[in-house]
């Protein structure tokens, strides 16, 4: 027995002991191939996938490094099983390599040829391959670059891409020189995306992902396609490319509902890009209208469906995906891994936290007690509408006013996801409501007042979960959510981890009503906050408000 920090399984889950003195060197050393789970206060959950492991093959990561690292930090002898199938499961990325053939253009090479033929002979690669060249090597449609690996993949056959990229239009970019540079993981992310040609970086929010893609551009000096989650997203981004890049505003073009510029760098919203015509999407011509050099997909964890569909066909472009979190709800991941790149670099929240770049984090739950009548339309309303009943009790609303009450000189979000919760909580706050129809202009001038101190308290809808521009929120109150949904969980507490100014703490409560389903999704939510490192602490209503509840009518 050695005494490590490490207990590794043979169900594959690996269980890592936080106060143990190698604690972090082993962290740092399986951080690359094995997925965080949870991590509660003293032992952490991790778990070898399939997936992780072809993510540490792509970043040049070895069978027998993984290997070594479980040995040397387990406590107990590691399952001669586990350890063949992590080999195995390793060796299976890069028998197949999609490569450029000086003579045949893009073609399937196998090194190892009873795989290539297993694979030619599926149906799920149907009209994706072209002739056989010889007992190595089968032609590639160009077009099906994309499909094909993620055909490969559901196959069981992760294919390396070394068909290289294209370097497109070339256009002038360089960061700006005004006294700011690159963090250094911010650099190390550049880098790592760039040794690979495309792929995925993960973030905390508030850790710079823009100043992250921003320098990408620079390095790529070409046309830059952006693509964001909504049009205050997309505004923010060029706010900063404006600030920390050589590009003009001219340079730079919105394509939303609003506008429709293609520019040298051109910033368009999944949704516009997403919308419909007579059953066609005559928006996704967009990624033809220029000889893009590179593709930017923020919030990449978001992307949706068509998206995927059509990033099959840019394989030949160099693709950056930003997020701060690779779980996905519709377990599509492999989709990103295969389409967008592996995951390239990943920065745990605690590590950023630890070096001052993100503000540390307060959690809290606050346990509400529904009245009688409220536990009554509970009780008899259909399985389906249980969890907007209990997630938009009103007798949350005092319990949100007190905690506003709590921070009176910090400014407050309020987030929610049901609209009629979100007015009445607008009028007993007494504060203005930003949702889906509020238009942009009226969108930015609250969130200019809010950034300026002269609103202290906002009320979002789900526009709260993306890429809003809000750095001095020091406190988010969640009175109800998508469900169960991890994602979101990620981009609420976003929103309060930027930097303050003077060190202080951000606080995260989330107000849940007891003795329904809406504790059961705030659980499932909180999976990621573990995941994460950070604790939550549950109270009751009462240590809020004191033992006398205000009544609600």
């Amino acid at each position: 027995m050695s005494g490590g920090p490490l207990i590794v399984q043979s169900d594959k889950t690996l269980l890592l002991e936080v106060d143990h003195p190698d604690a972090k060197a082993c962290r740092m050393a399986i951080a690359p191939f094995a997925e965080l789970e949870r991590s509660p206060e003293h032992v952490h959950t991790y778990r070898l996938t399939p997936l992780g492991l072809w993510n540490a093959r792509a970043a040049g990561h070895d069978a027998e490094s993984v290997v070594d690292s479980l040995i040397k930090f387990s406590r107990y002898p590691v399952p001669h099983a586990l350890l063949v199938d992590v080999a195995e499961t390793m060796d299976r990325y890069g028998r197949l390599q999609l490569v450029n053939d000086p003579g045949h253009g893009l073609v399937l090479r196998g090194l190892d040829k009873i795989v290539l033929v297993e694979v030619a002979k599926s149906k799920k690669l149907a009209g994706m391959l072209g002739a056989k060249i010889d007992d190595e090597t089968i032609a590639v449609h160009p077009s099906e670059r994309g499909r094909l690996k993620q055909a490969l993949l559901k196959l069981g056959w992760p294919a390396e891409d070394l068909a290289g990229y294209v370097d497109g239009e070339a256009h002038p970019i360089d960061l700006a020189e005004d006294g700011w540079t690159l963090r250094s993981y911010q650099q190390e992310a550049v880098d790592g995306f760039w040794a690979g040609g495309s792929g995925v970086v993960v973030l905390p929010c508030g850790a710079g992902k823009t100043l992250v893609g921003a320098a990408a551009m620079a390095t790529a000096k070409a046309t830059t396609l952006i693509l964001v989650t909504n049009t205050v997203a997309g505004r923010q981004w060029k706010r900063e490319l404006i600030a920390r890049t050589s590009l003009t505003e001219d340079e730079i073009g919105e394509y939303s509902g609003e506008r429709k510029e293609i520019r040298a760098v051109t910033i368009a919203t999944y949704q516009v890009l997403t919308s419909r015509r007579g059953g066609t999407y005559p928006h996704l011509d967009l990624f033809g209208a220029r000889d893009w050099g590179l593709v930017i997909y923020d919030e990449v964890h978001l992307l949706p469906a068509p998206i995927f569909r059509f990033t099959a066909d840019l394989q030949a472009r160099r693709r950056l995906g930003l997020t701060a979190t690779l779980v996905r709800e519709d377990g599509r991941e492999g989709d990103v891994f295969s389409l967008i790149g592996p995951k390239r670099y990943d920065a745990p929240w605690k590590d950023i936290e630890a070096q001052g770049w993100i503000a540390p984090a307060e959690c809290v739950e606050v346990r509400v007690t529904l009245t009688d009548a409220e536990r009554m339309a509970y009780a008899v309303t259909e399985a389906e509408e249980r969890y907007r009943v209990a997630a938009t009790a009103r007798t949350k609303l005092p319990v949100v006013k007190a905690l506003v009450d709590k921070h009176p000189d910090e400014p407050v979000l309020v987030i929610g996801g049901f609209l009629d919760q979100l007015h009445q909580l607008g009028e007993y706050l007494d504060a203005p409501i930003v949702e889906g129809s509020t238009t942009n202009k009226e969108r930015e001038r609250l969130f200019d007042a809010f950034r300026a101190g002269e609103l202290r308290t906002l009320v979002l809808s789900k526009v709260g979960n993306f890429s809003i521009d809000l750095p001095e929120a020091a406190v988010a109150i969640q009175v109800s959510g998508t469900f169960g949904s991890r994602q979101e969980e990620a981009q609420r507490l976003g929103r309060v981890l930027r930097p303050k100014a003077d060190g202080r703490q951000a606080h995260f409560y989330t107000v849940v009503s007891r003795d329904t389903i809406d504790t059961e999704y705030a659980a499932h939510r909180q999976r990621f906050l573990a995941e994460q490192g950070y604790a939550y602490t549950i109270v009751d209503a009462d240590d809020i408000l004191g033992p006398a509840l205000p009544q609600i009518d």
